[in-house]
């Protein structure tokens, strides 16, 4: 699916299975355009996103992976209720230097509470 603003296509949410026997997904998010980063637009697009995932499909958790230099990503997931679930060092290779790997998730149950206390 697209993430849209303003009429304009500014990027994609997606998911992959892990563990397809076991529902297990990890969620993901691409805003493409810089313009419309930092403007709350992958949030939004991220809290839809677990929403449809949870609403349509039989998962007990959402999860997303991420590396630790992409703090924006880490900290829309911490937004909307994911915790950090796993970090494995100096893993990924960006720009010819190490960054961990981050796994961040959130359960049904939690988002199933935080979205009724709303």
């Amino acid at each position: 699916m697209v993430i849209e603003a303003s009429g304009k296509v500014i990027g994609t949410v997606g998911y992959y299975w892990e563990h397809c026997g076991s529902n297990w997904l990890e969620a993901g998010i691409i805003i493409y355009d810089p313009d419309y980063w930092n403007g709350g637009y992958g949030t939004e697009a991220l809290t839809l996103w677990v929403d449809y995932l949870f609403s349509s499909l039989p998962l007990a958790r959402v999860g997303i992976t991420t590396w630790s230099g992409n703090k924006r990503m880490m900290k829309a997931a911490e937004k909307i209720g994911m915790q950090l679930e796993g970090r494995m060092r100096k893993c990924r290779i960006v720009n010819g230097a190490y960054y961990d790997s981050i796994r961040m998730g959130v359960l049904r149950e939690e988002w199933e509470k935080r979205t009724s206390d709303k």
